[in-house]
C-alpha cells in the first residue's frame, strides 16, 4: 500500500491543471495516474488551433496547449505514472490500479481528484437502422487516425451530428482531399461553437442540414451510402423527404459522455442532467475529499474553462488535506428554471467564502434573452445576452455579497427570461 496526499486520475488537460493548481496552492505530495502512453489526453490529437485564448491570451494548437501544462508538471517535479489503468476507487479514497511496470497497486490518498474526461457516444446508442458495415467511425476516432497515425478513413464523407469534433473533422477531411457531402444534425440548431460552424463548414461550402438525420445505412462489405431524411418537431423522419448520399465514410459526432464509472465505484452521486458528479462550489463531490473537474464533471466547450475549473479543484483538494476547507454547514440546492440545462455546481454552501461560478448550457436558442439568478424568490443577478445557444456554455460569476441570504434560502434558481413575442 502506497500513500499520497493528492491523487489525480487522468493526465489530460483537467488532470494536468489540477496538479499544477494543487502544487501552486502548496501541495508537494501529488501523484498523477494516466492510462495512456503520454500525458496530454485528447489534446495530443487536436492539431488545429484555437486553444488558449482565455488562459494564455494567444492562439495555440492542442499539443501546444497541453505542453504548457506538461512543462509546469516537469518544472514542479510532480510525479506521474503513464500506462497505468485505474480499476477501482473506494469511498475511503483507496485507489487500485494496474500497470506493466508496477503490476497491481493500491494507493491510499488523503484526497482524490477525478479527471477522467469523456468518451464519444457510439452508433450502438443511436438505434440508426441499416447495415453493420465497415466505414462508420466516431469523429474522435477518425481524428486519431488522421492526426496521430497518418491513416485516411475514406474519401467520400457524411457527418452525423454537429458537435465540435465533427465540425473540425469536416475541415480536416477536406484538407486531406476528401469530399464532405454534408453535416447532418437532428436538432434545429447546431451543438457546436459558432466559430467552428463558420470556419469548418461555411468556409468550405459544406452544407449543414438542420432538422435532418440518417435513416438508413447501405453497404455489405463496406459502407456505400446513407439515406438522410428531414425530421419534424417530434424528431421523427418525415416520409417523402429522403435523400441518398453516396459515401464510404460516416463520422458520428452525436454527443459526449463523461467517464464516471470510477466515480460511481467511489460512491459519488451522479447528476442526471450532466451525467457527471454532483458537486458544490468547491468542486467537492458527495464523498468528502473526492473532487471532480473537467469533462468528467460536465462536457465543456472550451479547454480553457476545463483548466480554470481543474486548477480550482486542485487548490481545494489541498485545502481539504490541510483541514482548511470548510466542511460544516448546510448545502443549498441549485435549481434549473426555464431554458437552463446541466448546471454546475448543483449545491452551494450556505456561507460561501468567495464568488460562486455557475456554468450551464441553454436548452434552445434564445435571442435578446436575460439570465436571471433568484434567491428566495428575489432576483440577485441578471445578465442580458443577444443570443444564447446550446453549443456555447453560459458562465456566471456571482459575488459572495449577493449570496448573503443563502443561510435562510431553500434553493437558488437560475433561469432564462425571453422577451414576449
Amino acid at each position: 500500500m502506497r500513500k499520497t496526499d493528492i491523487l489525480i486520475i487522468g493526465g489530460g488537460p483537467a488532470g494536468l491543471a489540477a496538479a499544477v493548481g494543487a502544487y501552486e496552492a502548496g501541495a508537494r505530495d501529488i501523484l498523477i495516474l494516466d492510462r495512456e502512453e503520454r500525458l496530454g489526453g485528447i489534446l495530443k490529437q487536436c492539431i488545429h488551433n484555437g486553444f488558449g485564448l482565455h488562459t494564455f491570451k494567444e492562439e495555440l494548437t492542442g499539443p501546444e496547449y497541453a505542453q504548457r501544462f506538461i512543462e509546469k508538471v516537469l518544472e514542479y517535479k510532480i510525479p506521474y505514472q503513464t500506462e497505468t489503468m485505474v480499476i477501482d476507487v473506494s469511498p475511503e479514497k483507496v485507489v487500485t490500479c494496474v500497470s506493466r511496470k508496477n503490476g497491481l497497486e493500491r494507493i491510499e490518498a488523503k484526497s482524490v481528484i477525478l479527471c477522467m474526461g469523456c468518451r464519444e457516444r457510439p452508433r450502438g446508442s443511436l438505434g440508426t437502422p441499416g447495415e453493420r458495415c465497415p466505414g462508420i467511425f466516431t469523429a474522435g476516432t477518425a481524428q486519431k487516425f488522421t492526426n496521430l497515425e497518418g491513416l485516411m478513413p475514406g474519401k467520400e464523407v457524411v457527418i452525423l451530428g454537429s458537435g465540435d469534433i465533427g465540425l473540425i473533422m469536416a475541415r480536416r477531411m477536406t484538407f486531406l482531399g476528401a469530399k464532405v457531402h454534408a453535416c447532418v444534425e437532428l436538432m434545429p440548431y447546431s451543438s457546436g461553437l459558432k466559430r467552428n460552424i463558420v470556419q469548418c463548414l461555411d468556409d468550405f461550402g459544406i452544407p449543414l442540414l438542420l432538422s435532418h438525420t440518417v435513416v438508413d445505412i447501405h453497404g455489405k462489405e463496406h459502407l456505400t451510402g446513407v439515406t438522410v431524411a428531414e425530421v419534424g418537431a417530434d424528431l421523427k423522419p418525415i416520409p417523402g423527404t429522403e435523400k441518398y448520399f453516396p459515401c464510404d465514410t460516416l463520422l458520428l459526432s452525436v454527443g459526449l459522455i463523461p467517464e464516471n464509472e470510477l466515480s460511481e465505484m467511489a460512491g459519488v452521486k451522479i447528476a442526471p442532467t450532466t451525467s457527471g458528479a454532483e458537486v458544490d462550489e468547491q468542486l467537492q463531490t458527495s464523498v468528502p475529499g473526492i473532487f471532480s473537474a473537467g469533462n468528467v464533471l460536465h462536457v465543456h466547450d472550451l479547454v480553457d474553462f476545463v483548466s480554470e475549473e481543474a486548477t480550482k479543484a486542485g487548490a481545494n483538494a489541498f485545502r481539504y488535506v490541510q483541514n482548511a476547507l470548510p466542511q460544516s454547514g448546510r448545502k443549498v440546492p441549485v435549481k434549473m428554471g426555464f431554458g437552463v440545462g446541466g448546471i454546475v455546481p448543483q449545491f452551494v454552501s450556505e456561507n460561501p467564502e468567495d464568488k460562486v461560478s455557475f456554468m450551464f448550457r441553454p436548452r434552445n436558442v434564445y435571442r435578446n434573452a436575460k439570465v436571471i439568478v433568484e434567491l428566495g424568490g428575489e432576483q440577485i443577478y441578471a445578465k442580458k445576452s443577444m443570443i444564447l445557444a446550446p453549443g456555447e456554455m453560459v458562465n456566471l460569476s456571482i459575488p459572495a455579497d449577493k449570496l448573503k441570504g443563502l443561510a435562510t434560502a431553500d434553493s437558488i434558481l437560475v433561469r432564462i427570461e425571453v422577451p414576449e413575442a
